[in-house]
């Protein structure tokens, strides 16, 4: 955010095995693919977010001299590769689903086509960027879905791991779903929506809570939200900002937007005895927030017990999306000079799907998103009468005749070769492309115990020649 210089955040091993294959003289295009292998929070699907700082790393890749002179006082690279680096520039090209796009366990979110030395240097950034973000897009998401149409802000800034975790955090809330974020450079920045109210320490500066609100409501008769919990919610806080909102309509100084926010205790009781008092002191548009250490289970649960709350201040558990709190995102190898590559594991969730790739989602006659498709590049998009089958589970199919489902193709070319031709979308756009893409998305996908299970199909072809190679390397062990 503050136009560092980002190419030396990475892990050492890429630099040096970018020195092994620039002494071996390799510089054979290869495929890699960044993805996930589960979705976090144990949900049913996930948000991406994270590439418009890619975008930004990629476009300045720099080793500058002060880069070169420390790599150099390791003792691990030698001149010729160091003055290499000196003059390097990325030249590959790079997919990727666009942010605010729903995505799922392993198909390729983000596709390095490089020499093979480009491509293992952006790795670990791209995995930064794109792991965080998209975890705290998801977090958002959740927690948004539990609120349904309440007004959710970001409030975890405090509480976020580091600066850039609190800002782009922060702006990956926001694509998740979050009306704007306490975080004032997170909308110097990203254009974010910047919100708050007051501390307690307003309220205790004054010599009683009904001048400390009373000034407040003065000064911001756009949006008076008071806090009403320092001293006692129910005997002084909610009389006390009721006392103020009738001086003020009396003197025909009503503001514009106005309510009270509720910080600590049973939010639910507290809600609904605030409610009945302001409803009865005739203030029925006084808001209600909470904050609180909330998360979606909480929100969902306040809901269910008639909670009167409209707007959520979510802090540290959506900043830091606590009970979750890393998305996993990995970086393999698909292709090297057009052969075909495959990672096998004992673990069936870790054997990759090898070749150059793009992602379809296929959607019904209503709109709704059915499952995604992983394709090679070089077949053609799905047409007429189509079967898609669970690859872990081959019989399991899906069949759709033609003129009853939409492919569209969601891994887009943001550079090529070397050269950026993606046009970043706003912060606001990304937001609404969220919106519309939950939309599509079958609640029984977005239900926190339990989620269906939403497909991740191959073709065919690929399928075949994902078995064949795992059978070739069995053979070959034997």
């Amino acid at each position: 955010m503050d136009n560092r210089n980002h190419t030396l955040l990475t892990d050492l091993y890429q630099l040096t095995m970018m020195q092994g294959y620039f002494r071996m003289k390799r510089r054979e295009v290869v495929v890699f693919d960044a993805f996930y292998r589960e979705n976090p929070c144990k949900g049913g699907y996930a948000i991406c977010a994270g590439l418009e700082s890619i975008v930004d790393y990629i476009k300045n890749i720099k080793f500058d001299s002060e880069d070169i002179e420390y790599l150099r006082s390791t003792g691990l690279f030698q001149d010729d590769f160091l003055e290499y680096l000196a003059n390097f520039k990325f030249t590959g090209s790079v997919y990727a689903i666009p942010e605010g796009t729903v995505i799922h366990p392993m198909e390729p979110i983000v596709k390095v086509v490089a020499p093979i030395d480009e491509a293992q240097l952006v790795e670990t950034t791209i995995l930064n960027f794109m792991n965080h973000q998209s975890l705290i897009a998801t977090k958002a998401a959740r927690v948004c879905y539990a609120a349904k149409n309440d007004v959710v802000m970001e409030f975890g800034l405090r509480r976020a791991q580091g600066p850039d975790a609190g800002t782009l955090g922060a702006r990956a809330a926001v694509i998740g779903g979050c009306a704007g974020t306490s975080n004032v450079i997170c909308g110097r920045y990203y254009g974010a929506a910047v919100m708050g109210t007051h501390a307690h320490s307003w309220i205790m500066g004054f010599p009683s809570e009904y001048d400390a609100f009373l000034a407040y409501a003065e000064m911001y008769p756009m949006n008076a939200t008071l806090l009403v919990d320092t001293y006692d919610t129910l005997r002084s806080g909610v009389p006390n900002a009721i006392k103020v909102f009738a001086k003020l309509r009396d003197e025909g100084r009503m503001p514009k937007r106005y309510g009270i926010r509720l910080d600590s205790g049973d939010l639910a009781y507290l809600s609904k005895k605030a409610r009945k008092m302001l409803d009865e002191a005739g203030f029925p548009e006084a808001t209600i927030c909470a904050s609180s250490d909330l998360d979606e289970y909480l929100i969902q649960s306040l809901k269910s017990q008639g909670a009167t709350i409209t707007q959520w201040g979510v802090g540290t558990n959506l900043i830091t999306s606590k009970d979750c709190p890393a998305f996993g995102g990995v970086y393999k190898l698909a292709d090297v000079a057009g052969e075909n590559k495959i990672k096998l594991s004992e673990n069936p969730i870790k054997i990759t799907n090898p070749g150059n790739k793009t992602v379809y989602r296929i959607y019904d006659k209503e709109g709704m998103a059915r499952a995604d498709l992983i394709s090679l590049v070089d077949e053609p998009a799905p047409t007429g009468d189509l079967v898609l089958f669970d690859p872990a589970e081959p019989w399991k199919k899906t069949k759709f005749k033609d003129g009853e489902y939409e492919a569209v193709e969601i891994l887009v070319p943001v550079f090529e070769n070397g050269l950026c031709v993606y046009k970043l979308p706003t912060l606001d756009e990304i937001k609404e492309t969220c919106k519309n893409e939950m939309a599509r998305l079958w609640d029984e996908c977005k239900r926190f115990e339990n989620p269906h299970t939403y497909y991740v199909d191959l073709t065919k072809k690929l399928y075949d020649i994902k078995m064949a190679m795992i059978e070739e390397i069995h053979s070959r062990n034997e």
